[in-house]
């Protein structure tokens, strides 16, 4: 996906990540998940734009700026500075953000700030997006980052740190909806209740997706995704129940092919035949639940 589209040599897209797919498949022992997912990418986005400066900072306006927290702990900052270790000299500056994305939301909202931090600074530097100065930077950023890098529909395992190529997904029209509830990804973890050393279970879930011809339908993709899931769904509808009343709306909306939760929530998507059908569902919750954040997009 070309997310940088008509934006200044000096700014980036931050496009939301979704959890097509997401199966966690056990537990190292120093405590971190092993997952497997397809993950795509949406239209919506926040926003960063860079201006090379001496001093590294960051500051937030938009409708979730108030969500953001501390300076100190944006992962854009954390993202510079992890780079900056590796690179001595890395020309850095102010980051501007936009923030149109939900907070703690299952979308990757930071995860994608820290990336577009990182590719803007690439530029900046001359750095190619590849180098492994690069990488690993985005490694200790976040264990969602180096999925971020290069924002195209692509699995991801490990912990994060394994990307594969992209998938050649056709553009899903979707309807993403979040009840403005924050969801905190460690608290749902523990809800899952896997102990640390808890070896890999089943096989990969999203190992069959990714040899799929990249020419097939947007039906055919969908038919391919109801064979799959979300596990972190059922501990968070524990945790927080109004996901499971955005799964309903999405579910009982016309034409919608299939609901799931993203990544660790609250956020949910919805899959439909096209942009129209994604249209009128987003026009018709948005109707019935005013103080929900709802949009319909394409996933990539």
């Amino acid at each position: 996906m070309d997310g940088r589209k008509g934006m200044p040599a000096d700014a980036e897209t931050a496009p939301a990540k979704v959890n097509l797919t997401l199966q966690i498949r056990g537990r190292r022992a120093d405590g971190y998940h092993l997952l497997d997912s397809l993950v795509a990418f949406a239209d919506c986005a926040d926003r960063l734009a860079f201006t090379p400066g001496s001093r590294l900072g960051v500051s937030v306006a938009g409708s979730w700026a108030p969500a953001t927290g501390a300076e100190a702990d944006n992962l854009v900052v954390r993202a510079a500075a992890a780079l900056a270790a590796r690179i001595p000299g890395l020309q850095s500056g102010h980051f501007t953000l936009e923030k149109n994305l939900p907070v703690a939301a299952g979308l990757g909202g930071g995860s994608a700030d820290a990336a577009a931090a990182l590719r803007l600074l690439a530029r900046a530097n001359g750095i190619a997006l590849d180098d492994p100065r690069l990488v690993a930077a985005a490694r200790e950023t976040g264990a969602d980052v180096p999925v971020c890098l290069a924002p195209q529909a692509r699995i991801m395992g490990g912990i994060g740190e394994k990307v594969g190529a992209p998938l050649g997904l056709p553009p899903l029209p979707a309807v993403l909806v979040n009840p403005r509830v924050p969801l905190p990804t460690a608290t749902v973890f523990a809800a899952l209740g896997l102990e640390p050393g808890m070896p890999l279970m089943s096989a990969p879930q999203a190992e069959r997706l990714e040899t799929r011809p990249g020419r097939q339908t947007v039906a055919d993709w969908i038919a391919a995704l109801q064979d799959s899931s979300n596990d972190l769904e059922a501990p968070a509808i524990r945790i927080q129940p109004a996901v499971a009343d955005v799964l309903a709306a999405l579910r009982t909306s016309p034409e919608c092919r299939l609901a799931r939760m993203s990544g660790s929530g609250a956020t949910c998507f919805g899959l439909y035949p096209s942009e129209a059908a994604a249209a009128r569902a987003a026009a018709s919750i948005s109707a019935a639940e005013p103080g929900w954040w709802c949009v319909a997009t394409l996933l990539r």
